[in-house]
This record gives structure tokens, sequence and C-alpha cells, in this order.
């Protein structure tokens, strides 16, 4: 051992010196001992085997052990020198260089700091160096990237597993003799430098620190260790002494088995590590759009059911190619039939648009360019519903803001300026704005910044209307006005093409005579500003309408929404702007005062069927009760009596909660003028009281109590007033209907608990006639559309507990024996299909116990238990009364996997089961009936029904809709178009 310190104190307190050789050069040859040179015994000839160097100081460094791999274990795959003065990059010299893949890929590699490249990488550099990517320039002439590198192994030089690509020789860039006199060359350097060889039973060396272990040349070793501050260590040994044969490539050698345990199970967590690191980095999260749950309408393309059910997400392996993705999807989707294209999609404002398709099955994902978060489109490459879809970056869908004016049928003097938005593809010519319009002509001018205040507008010129909308440089969001030729362009855009009123600011104001008074004019436009006072403007209307002065002092002006309703009168000493009435509406000029700041302007209405037609009118003051408005209301309403309530109508426009605190007065309860009160029959219960309706609920599932229904009918049918609310559920061998019975009206403490409303309800005079032993045999349920909702249990639980509300409703439910549900059973009702019958057998409560989780299996696993049947030959699935569909719950695994649902979300609690207490679940045998089919007769007959019923609404809508357009028209006010409505889901979790 050869050792050299400096600094050497904390990390080897001790070094024993043995031998001084003199230079250390040319380590790999045999060194002799000076003072033993006249021996040529071969017991003092030595071989250097290993170098330790530690470069920095006492307090810190770094450690590098240099080995020679004597037993040829190490995989040596060291590339050869590229040094900056044997190559120079040189720009290519002609066109034909210049497209030549081999010349750019060769420049860019040569320009890299890094010895080797991943593969990936050296595609990216390649888009940046030329601005086009390899597959969309080179791919169809050479193949793609990895395969050309692959067809040129004499230049490039890949790493095992095909990852990361170098240089293998540095003399590609010289002439045929260069690289022939050069090889010569180098070929005599090698022979006479010691410790050169490319003979490889040659051992080679490796470095290896705290991060990584790769091969090093023996020269390099040599400049490792200068400095001052270093210190290195020479191991040698003899070379009499030979390795056995078996050792050579064989790391296990004479290892002791409990260190190759050791190691087999480090290495095979590593490469369990490294499996997972690797995965985690090679995959991609794409968003798959099925075709055929896509319709194309507005110019894009918009998912026509759910987005849930219109996307998929998908996790995939990007090292995969194009055929793997194509044929996952095909497994995915089983009910796909005929071709299937794999297309980029982009969500754009206008809605989703196809770019490009991607071709070449044995391309990778990397290599076709697709991103993390890839919005792919499958479909048949064709069409979409019917509709021929055009794809690619040339027409993608514009969303334009186009301004125009529509006129009345009183002239021009009730124009008015209406924004509608529109969808252009972006090579379609500027003209086809006119077009969308049905407008033969006119003048078009153009502002693509995303707002129409305080900017420039262009003209468009005649030779410009057939340039496309991108070469004009609009893009999303831009505003396009078009005016008539022969319209006045001053009275949108003053001088210097700058706009001054913006879409909701113009400079007018329309308003219409609702005094009843003979005159010859019915509207008229003033011109006013944000900052004009109210009363101006009335006073100014009186006037060009011609009307008596008498009205200046008994009139006010009523804004008009878009159905014609005439709303709350605005103060005469507000401005528009403090208003809120918006420059270009229409308000009405109508008899009586506005009210005053201290006063409130209240719609009312009798009933909870509340229409715009019987609503009426009252000014009150803010500081009067409650009790004294109602009095007022009847009074004007022509009621009597004294049982009477006000309710408040709430955003959906139904009756709201009650006003209880009838000595409270209309401020502090925070009514506010505008809103509407509802007179409703009936007295409130006294504070921290409940006024509840009890209903009976018996389905018919159990013998014995069909005697008891019949009872309870022949009871009630004379004299006595019941509803009869049919659900929609509770499918059968028959189409019976689950029925609720009213039994009246209960009024109860907030404080009482369930047990003491069971035993106040069968005091009612209508139960007191059944033979209900205990009130342990009533199960209390919410009352919720018609239909049971949700179970109230534990019966020393106060009422105010189960938040229940002013406006609950609650039925009754008996029961053969008591029971106790504990805070996580939840009650099903079980019903087992008929083999050979689309029908199912009376339901069957069935209690689950969801302390392990709301898992499909615990149900499926309960299910099975409860009917004696082997858990993997049942099919369950919940049943939806509302939709008449059945939704199984065996496939909920294969869903998850299809949308890639979250873990949190992986419970029949969340969508898209929502299970709860008295959900349906239907049991199909499979032993006797393998069909997939759930639904019963009854389902489709449900189901025909509300497609009659929607398609009813829908007829009716659009015949009022027909009239309402008709009204605005002949008043004389412009509609604006709406868009589409939306529906609009909130679940919420259960209380308990």
């Amino acid at each position: 051992m050869h050792s050299g310190t400096c600094m050497w104190r904390r990390k080897f307190l001790t070094v024993t010196t043995c031998t001084t050789v003199g230079p250390v050069t040319g380590w790999s040859q045999q060194q002799s001992l000076p003072n033993c040179s006249e021996l040529d015994d071969m017991e003092y000839m030595y071989d250097l085997f290993s170098v330790i160097i530690h470069k920095g100081g006492c307090y810190g460094g770094h450690y590098h052990v240099y080995i020679k791999d004597v037993d040829h274990l190490g995989n040596w795959q060291c590339q050869e020198e590229i040094s900056d003065t044997d190559v120079s990059v040189k720009a290519p010299q002609n066109e034909e260089e210049a497209d030549d893949p081999l010349v750019i890929l060769k420049t860019i590699l040569l320009q890299e700091e890094a010895s080797q490249i991943p593969v990936d990488q050296l595609g990216q550099k390649l888009l940046k160096k030329t601005g086009i990517s390899w597959n969309k320039k080179y791919r169809k002439q050479h193949g793609p990237l990895r395969k050309f590198l692959q067809l040129h192994p004499q230049i490039f030089l890949l790493s095992t597993d095909e990852s990361t690509v170098s240089l293998l020789r540095n003399h590609f860039t010289q002439t045929p003799s260069d690289l022939q006199n050069r090889e010569q060359s180098l070929h005599t350097l090698a022979s006479q430098l010691p410790g050169l060889h490319d003979d490889t039973s040659c051992p080679h060396w490796f470095d290896i620190n705290d991060s990584k272990v790769h091969p090093i040349k023996e020269k390099d070793i040599i400049q490792q260790f200068q400095g001052k501050e270093s210190a290195y260590m020479l191991f040698y040994r003899k070379s009499t002494l030979q390795r056995p044969s078996e050792a050579r490539a064989n790391p296990r050698y004479r290892v002791p088995c409990h260190l190759l345990k050791e190691m087999d199970a480090a290495n095979i967590l590593l490469q369990m590590r490294r499996a997972e690191c690797d995965s985690a980095n090679s995959t991609l999260e794409l968003h798959l759009h099925l075709g055929p749950h896509y319709r194309f309408f507005n110019g894009a393309l918009h998912p026509a059911v759910s987005q849930t059910e219109s996307i998929w997400d998908l996790t995939f392996d990007k090292r995969k190619t194009v055929g793997d993705l194509r044929q996952s999807i095909f497994q995915l989707l089983e009910f796909w039939e005929g071709d299937m294209v794999l297309s980029v999609a982009k969500r754009v404002p206008a809605g989703l648009h196809v770019y490009h398709t991607l071709d070449g099955d044995e391309l990778t994902l990397c290599e076709a360019e697709v991103a993390d978060g890839e919005d792919i489109f499958v479909w048949n490459g064709v069409e979409v519903g019917g509709v021929q879809i055009q794809t690619g970056f040339d027409c993608e869908p514009l969303l334009l803001h186009i301004l125009h004016l529509e006129l009345s049928g009183e002239g021009s003097k009730c124009e008015q300026l209406v924004e509608s938005p529109h969808v252009f593809p972006a090579n379609a010519e500027v003209g086809t704005v006119l077009t969308a319009l049905c407008t033969p002509g006119g003048v078009i001018l153009m502002n693509s910044v995303e707002s129409a205040d305080e900017e420039y507008w262009t003209a468009v010129p005649k030779e410009g209307m057939k340039k496309t909308f991108r070469e004009q440089g609009l893009r999303n969001g831009s505003f396009i006005l078009v005016q008539d030729s022969d319209s006045d362009v001053n009275s949108l855009l003053p001088k210097q093409g700058r706009w001054t009123n913006s879409v909701n600011e113009l400079n007018w104001l329309q308003v219409k005579n609702f005094c009843q008074s003979e005159s010859e004019e019915k509207q008229v436009q003033i011109a006013v500003t944000m900052h004009t006072v109210v009363f101006d403007i009335r006073i100014k209307a009186i006037k060009e309408l011609k009307l008596m002065k008498e009205l200046a002092e008994n009139s006010c002006l009523r804004p008009i929404d878009r159905n014609g309703k005439l709303l709350c009168p605005v103060p005469d000493t507000s401005t528009l702007e403090e208003a809120e009435v918006k420059m270009g509406s229409s308000v009405g000029l109508c008899l009586g005062k506005a009210p005053t700041s201290s006063q409130l302007f209240l719609f009312f209405a009798l009933g909870t069927d509340v229409h715009p037609e019987a609503e009426m009118e009252v000014t009150v003051e803010e500081a009067l009760s409650v009790r004294d408005c109602l009095k007022i209301m009847l009074e004007k309403s022509g009621q009597q009596g004294e049982m009477w309530h006000l309710r408040k109508m709430d955003w959906c426009y139904e009756a709201g909660e009650p006003l209880c605190e009838e000595d409270a007065t209309l401020k502090e309860l925070g009514i506010r003028s505008g809103d509407t009160l509802l007179l409703t029959e009936g007295r409130l219960p006294p504070p921290g009281h409940l006024k509840m309706p009890i209903w009976w609920y018996q389905p018919a599932r159990l013998s014995g109590h069909c005697e008891i229904w019949d009872h309870l009918n022949c009871a009630f049918s004379k004299g006595s007033s019941w509803g009869a609310a049919p659900t929609q559920g509770a499918p059968g061998p028959e189409p019976a209907e689950v029925s609720l019975l009213y039994l009246g009206d209960m009024e109860i403490s907030e404080e009482a608990t369930l047990v003491e409303l069971k035993s106040q309800a069968i005091a009612l005079p209508s139960i007191s006639k059944l033979t209900v032993q205990s009130p342990a045999l009533l199960r209390v349920w919410t009352v919720e559309s018609k239909r049971p909702s949700r179970l109230l249990r534990t019966n020393w639980r106060q009422l105010k507990e189960y938040r229940l509300g002013r406006r609950a409703e609650l039925c009754l439910e008996l029961l053969q024996k008591e029971e106790d549900l504990g805070p996580q059973d939840v009650l099903l009702r079980t019903q087992l299909r008929i083999p050979g019958e689309r029908a199912y057998s009376l339901a069957t409560d069935l209690v689950w116990d969801t302390t392990r989780g709301w898992t499909a299996g615990s149900l499926r696993q309960r299910v099975a238990d409860f009917y004696s049947l082997p858990v993997e030959k049942i099919e369950i699935a919940k049943y939806f009364p509302e939709k008449f569909e059945w939704l199984p719950i065996s496939s909920w695994n294969q869903q998850v996997a299809k949308r890639k649902k979250k873990k949190n979300q992986e419970t029949l609690q969340g969508g898209p089961y929502y299970l709860k207490d008295g959900d349906t679940i239907g049991i199909k045998n499979l032993l006797f009936d393998d069909n997939d089919d759930f639904s019963t007769i009854r389902d489709d007959i449900g189901k025909e029904n509300q497609k009659r019923l929607a398609l009813e609404k829908k007829r009716s809508r659009e015949v009022h809709r027909a009239q309402s357009s008709d009204v605005f028209s002949n008043a004389g006010m412009p509609t604006r178009p709406r868009g589409p409505e939306a529906s609009l889901s909130i679940h919420v979790a259960s209380f308990r």
C-alpha cells in the first residue's frame, strides 16, 4: 500500500506507510521495489488495483474510490472521448445539410455539455432548434426518432434501455480520407501508451462515490487528486495472485450466505422502488372524450350527456405505443363498434375542438408528443352525431362577440344595441358575419381586445371582407360591431374611432306609458347618463309623451324585466347608477308615488302556487310589524279571518319559511323592497313548537298489512280528507303504487323526543282505530316529494336535533317487531328478482352494518348472507324510482378503474349511488338468471311517460315563448337571447 497525506488527521488517525514508489504513472503495469531492483523474483512484483482519494480538508471533503475490475464484474460502457480540439461545430453549409437529420442531430449532441442526454430531450431540442418537431418533418421519410438512432449505430450510442443517447465517434464531420488517417493515428497512439487497450479482456476501472458508479479511463485517475488539500491511498496486489476462473464475472463468488441474502433483499427492494419511481415518472394522465357522447353545435363539440359520462380519465405509460393505447381503450369501451380513431383535442371557449390524429401505432406516446393531461377525442375519424367534423388548427373555432342594432316595429327611435356571442371557424371569411346576422350588407368594425370599453376600433375595408378571421388578427373574445351602411356611425363611434359607450352603457333610456291616459305616444327615448336623476327623466318623459301635468305629482318610474313585469319603483332622488338601472333598458311610467327611504314596496299573493299575474302590490312602512302587515294585505285582498300567516318567497319562486315573529318589524326580519310575501292559510304554532302533517306509510311487503291498509281506506273514505301520494318506486310483480295516507296535523314542542312524538301520533283520531300496541312498533320518516326520505332513529333524541324545519312532513310505518338501529346501520328494501320474469318479489327490510365501510364488497356479502346465497353468484343494483333506472353495484370497481375516481370517493355514500336509508336494492340470483337487465315492464312504461311529459313541457314552453315574443314585439321591447339552461345538482351528506 502506498499513501500520500496532506492535512490527514481527522479521517485517518493512523496511516501505515510501506514501500514508496516514484511517480505514479502507468499503474496498470507491474512496479518494482526500488531497494530490490536486482531481484527478478516474481514474488516482489505488484499490480495497482485500487485508489482512494479524499478531496477537501480535515473538516470536510468528498471521497472517491477507483477500483480495477479484476473479475470483470462491471458493465463497461465508457464512451470515446470527444475533445474540443478534435471536433469543431460547424453550421450547415447548404440547404441539403440543413435538412439532413443526421447533421442536425450530430450538431445538437456536439453542443451538449453532458456526455449523453435522454432521447426525449433530444426530440425537444430538435424542435427548439428547427422550429418543427421530428414527427412532422422527418417521421414519414425516416421513421420514429428512436428507430432512426438505432439505424445509425456507427454514429450514435444508445444505452441498454434505449433511454439515453450519445455520440459514438468523434470523426463523423471529417472527409473519408481524414477519417482513415485519424483512425491510424489513434491506433498508433493507443499502442504506445501503457494501460490504454481496447482489448475487452483487459480489466477496466470504475469510479465509486456517494451518488453513483460509472466507468473511468485509467489516464483520467491521475488528474483526480491534484491540489494541495487532497490525499490518496494506493492499493497493490501481488502479480502472482491469480483469481480462480469461477470468480470471473461472478459477483457472488465466496460471499457469505447471510450477506447474499441481505444483498438479494436489498436489491429486490431497490428494484421495486425503481419500478415505482419509473412508473410514476413515465405515466400520463389522459382525458378521453367519447365521440358517441358528444354533439356538434354552435361551431364546436359539446357533451350530449353529463360530463362525467362523456369524459373518462385514464392513466397510461408514455413508453407504450399508440397502438397499445388504442387497444386499452378498446378494452375499456366494451360498447364500441367499428373503427376507432384517436385525435388530440383541446378545450376552447367555444367548446371542444379536434386538432390532429395520432397516426403510427408503432410510435410511443412520447414520440407522438402526447403531453400529460392531454385531451384525447375517441371517434370514427369522420363524423360525430351525423355531422362531418373539420379538424386542425386552421379551422379552430373562435368565440366572437357581435354587436349590432336591433330595430323594433316602431322605427329607428327604438334602436337598441344587442350583444350576442357567435362562433366562427378561424379560416372563415370576415364577411360571414353578415350572413350569420342575415344582413345583406353593412359596415364591420373590429376590436381584437377582449373588452369593448375604451379601446380603438378599426373598420374592415371592402377587400378585407375576403380575409379570414385569423388573418385579421381576431381571437377568442374579440368584439365585432356591425352597422348598416346608411346608419350614423357617429351615434356609436365618435371621432378618432374611440368607443365611448360600452355595451351596457348607452346614452338613452326607453320610457313606456303605463298611466292609462289617452296619449298619442306609447313610448319615448330619453337621452340620459348614469348620473341623471330619476325625477328629471320622469318629468321629461311626461312632456314628450304629452301627458297631463298632474301626473308629475302622482307618478313614478318602474324598471321592466325581460318578462315584461313591472319591478319596484325607483326613488325620484336617486340617479340611474344608484338605482342600478342599466342604460338602454326600458322603464315604465306608472301611477302612484315611489316609496320613500323609510317605506317598502312589496308584492304579495294568496296561496303557495303563485303566478306573476296573480301578484298584488302594497307600500308599507319598514317599521311596520308582521301582524299589521298581514292585516293590510288581507284587507287589500278581500280576505277575512285570523287563520292566516305570511311566508317569504325564496329564490326558487316557491314558498319559503314562515314569518313566525309576528311582533317583529319588517326591517328586523330583513324584508326589502321588491320582495314577495305569500298569504298562507293556517295559524302558526307558538314559538318553540312544530306543526307538521302526519302521513301513514305502509309498503306492500309483509303479510297481514293489506287488511290494515284496507281498513284505513274504508275508515277515511267517508267524510275524512286524505291524500294519496303515489310514488314511482317499489317495483314489484304488479304495478302496485306505494301510497301515503294523510292522517292529520300534529303540533308538538321541539324539546320533545322522538318516542314522545310517536306516542302523540298514536293519539290521533285516525290512528286510534288501528291496533298499534306500542310506539316502539312505529318507524318515523320525513317526507320529501311525496315519498319517505330520511329515517329518524334514536328514540330519546329531541326533535330539534334532527333539524326538521317548519316545513317538515312526517310519515309513520308500522313494524312487526321492535328495532333499535345504531348510527352505523343502514335500512334497505331488498327485492329478489323472479327468474324468467321481469319482476321482483315483495320487498324485505335488510339492516346493513357499515362499521367496516360503505363498500360494494361489504354490501354484497351482507346480502349474500341474508339470502343464504354464494356471494359470487349474486348481482345487486340500486333502484332510482324518479328515473325508473337500475344502477348495478357489482361493477363499482370497474367504474373506478375506468374513470379513475379518488380513493376517498370509493364509497356507496357518494356518487353515483348516494345510498341511504330506504333505498331499494334489487338482487339477482345468477344460478337461475344470468341476464344483465334489472328493469321491469313498469320501468319501461314509466320512462315512456317521462318522455311524453318532457315533450309536452317543451312544446308548452315553446308556445309560451312565442306568445311572449309577440307581446314584447307589440310593446316595442327588444328581447335578449337566452343561453342554454344547465341543471344544478347539490348533494348534501345525510344527517343522523
